[in-house]
């Protein structure tokens, strides 16, 4: 095998290999990328046999063949060679070497044999329909930071995307929790989803689709199995195991009946939490919320560090409410309001909240208080 290719268009093939590979694995092919040349293009595939990434890239191919090599390896070099460089792989399969020149560097990297290589076993795909980039974009972005991260609940570990019933018509749902916050997301359901099996997309494969959904123009094409997800652009083809598990319920802990409503500018709001939260102890985490007529009080108390306090004025026409939150929570979830306005709906000290962007019921967070 040999072929010569533009470095940017290199280091961005091997990037999105590289980040799938585990850096600690007790099998070494699966380090490697696997380099396929073909007629004028180069495919770089990686796998870590939950997720496998196939990248393919415009090269010029000089002679065909396929190789393995170490994928962050080739990453770091290619990283640091200059701009606009052109690459030459030639690969000795005889003596299990990969050469890699641009200009007058010279590396010569072992290789191993692509028939070891594994190949994720293909899938038959119950449903096949096609999404924007930014309306898959929104639906993890903004559902993802809710994520579990307890090993012991593992169908929390990822997103759910499903199916869903949104004031009498179908939509597009991605939903996460970790039992202290909830998120949920909803689109305009695409043509071709209606049967989609809901499945929970781990939270590694949530990270790496991140890279494909850049391009705003992109459309994704997205294949979905009771086992398995894909998504597809011409070039780049994401394809993950799904968590083997029953998501739970969600629908019972968003609450229905929160009437005391706070409306509060999103960004000021985000920034006064982030403010006060700076002398709170590390283990709490705790902000109490003081509120009265258009008046909202956030305080700290933290015996080893300090006090702070800071007052806002919000819209709020209830009874007064004092509530505590974990500091970290109400940030993350601040953070995913796009409008100017949050909308936070309170029913009394104990029970959760609910939040949501104006009066836009297509992204809606709940968050449980703890007391202070």
């Amino acid at each position: 095998m040999k072929l010569s290719i533009e470095r940017g268009t290199l280091l961005k093939a091997v990037a999105q290999a590289q980040s799938v590979v585990e850096r600690r694995n007790t099998i070494p092919i699966l380090a490697n990328v696997l380099i396929e040349a073909s007629g004028e293009t180069v495919n770089f595939r990686a796998t870590d046999l939950d997720i496998e990434v196939s990248d393919k890239a415009l090269a010029q191919v000089e002679r065909a063949g396929a190789t393995t090599v170490s994928a962050v390896l080739l990453h770091e070099i290619v990283r640091k060679l200059p701009d606009g460089a052109l690459v030459t792989l030639t690969d000795d399969s005889a003596a299990g070497r990969l050469t890699v020149e641009a200009g007058r560097s010279n590396f010569n990297l072992a290789t191993l044999p692509k028939e070891d290589f594994p190949v994720m076993a293909s899938s038959e795909y119950a449903s096949n329909f096609s999404a924007k980039a930014p309306v898959l974009r929104r639906l993890f972005d903004k559902s993802k930071f809710a994520i579990s991260t307890e090993e012991t609940r593992y169908y929390l570990n990822g997103v759910y995307i499903h199916v869903s019933d949104a004031d009498g018509r179908k939509v597009l749902r991605c939903v996460a929790t970790d039992g202290h916050r909830l998120a949920r997301i909803d689109a305009d359901l695409p043509i071709g989803a209606e049967e989609m099996p809901g499945v929970i997309v781990p939270r590694k494969t949530v990270g790496e689709l991140r890279k494909l959904l850049e391009d705003d123009d992109m459309m994704i094409a997205v294949s979905v199995s009771e086992t398995k997800i894909r998504f597809a652009t011409p070039n780049l083809t994401l394809t993950s195991k799904v968590i083997d598990g029953t998501f739970p319920d969600y629908t019972r802990v968003i609450p229905q009946g929160n009437t005391r409503r706070m409306e509060v500018d999103a960004a000021e709001f985000a920034k006064a939490v982030d403010r006060v939260a700076t002398v709170s102890s590390e283990r709490s985490r705790a902000v109490k919320l003081s509120l009265d007529e258009d008046r909202l009080v956030l305080s700290v108390n933290a015996p080893d560090s300090g006090a702070a306090e800071e007052e806002l004025v919000v819209a709020y026409a209830d009874e007064r409410l004092e509530i505590g939150f974990n500091a970290k929570y109400l940030l993350e979830i601040a953070s995913q309001v796009d409008r100017e306005n949050a909308v936070f709906l309170f029913n009394s000290a104990g029970d959760p909240t609910l939040m949501r962007e104006g009066n836009d019921e297509s992204a809606v967070y709940v968050v449980m208080p703890m007391r202070v």
